[in-house]
């Protein structure tokens, strides 16, 4: 194969329209819903802040430019290894330490959006994976996989989004199951459109929270807060997901991208 030639066909057809670039991302600002977690368990992330440092005025006559203040793990974002745990003896499991080919791969979509509509607490199983599987095809090495719950039509609204009540959160997510089968089949890593990798009722889970306590454990990584995921089919799309070069960063917000077919 032609590598060079076949470089600049991709070239020509991001430049005509034949690949359309899908922005994965939500805004990243003051109303960015954040996770919230028990206190018996940890302290919670702070909100995001934009402070202005200068707007063609005396701090800066000719630029406009910002500082912030946020946390890793808002927004949209990467979870790295070393986020959790057990992913946290890995060398290569920092934002600043993982090869940057990571960061780019083939991306499989099992479309939960009408069972996440139905139930809120709804789980993905590997029976669902696999009857997944044998209508598009199987899920490969090195392959992205996400979930698509059209969750991220909350996102305008923390409450919506979080979905807690007394009993705790209630968002779609993952089986334990499902996530050591998706490990076994050596892929890059999981995403999702809620607040986190995991479900909503993960933390009764064995083991708890299980998509990030076994893809980081084997030095996978985790996507969060996707949106426009009913944007992308089920196969033939690839996600770029690239985190901040964060140094020793368990996690950075991104500006997720997939490239699929277009006009």
């Amino acid at each position: 194969m032609d590598t060079q030639k076949l470089l600049g066909e991709v070239a020509g057809q991001l430049l005509s329209g034949g690949i359309k670039v899908v922005d994965l991302s939500a805004p990243l600002g003051p109303d960015t819903p954040l996770i919230k977690l028990p206190p018996e368990l940890a302290v919670d992330t702070p909100k995001v802040e934009i402070h202005s440092i200068s707007r063609y005025d005396k701090n800066g006559p000719w630029w406009a430019w910002n500082w912030l203040k946020l946390g890793e793990h808002s927004g949209t974002h990467f979870d790295a290894p070393q986020h959790w745990i057990t992913g946290k003896d890995y060398p290569d499991g920092a934002t600043d330490t993982i090869p940057a080919q990571n960061f780019v791969g083939p991306v499989n979509v099992i479309d939960c959006s009408k069972e996440a509509a139905a139930d809120h607490d709804f789980l993905l199983t590997v029976d669902h994976i696999k009857a997944w599987e044998a209508k598009h095809g199987a899920i490969n090495p090195g392959e992205w996989v996400v979930m698509r719950t059209d969750w991220y039509k909350r996102n305008g609204s923390e409450a919506e989004f979080l979905n807690a009540n007394e009993t705790g959160p209630h968002t779609p997510g993952p089986t334990a199951e499902a996530i050591q089968f998706l490990i076994s089949k050596d892929i890059k890593g999981w995403g999702s459109e809620t607040i986190g990798t995991d479900a909503g009722k993960a933390g009764g889970m064995e083991p708890p929270f299980p998509a990030h306590t076994l893809m980081h454990k084997a030095n996978r990584y985790g996507l969060a807060s996707l949106c426009n995921l009913d944007q992308l089919p089920p196969k033939g799309a690839i996600l770029i997901a690239a985190p901040l070069k964060i140094e020793h960063g368990t996690g950075s917000p991104i500006r997720a991208l997939a490239l699929v077919p277009g006009k």
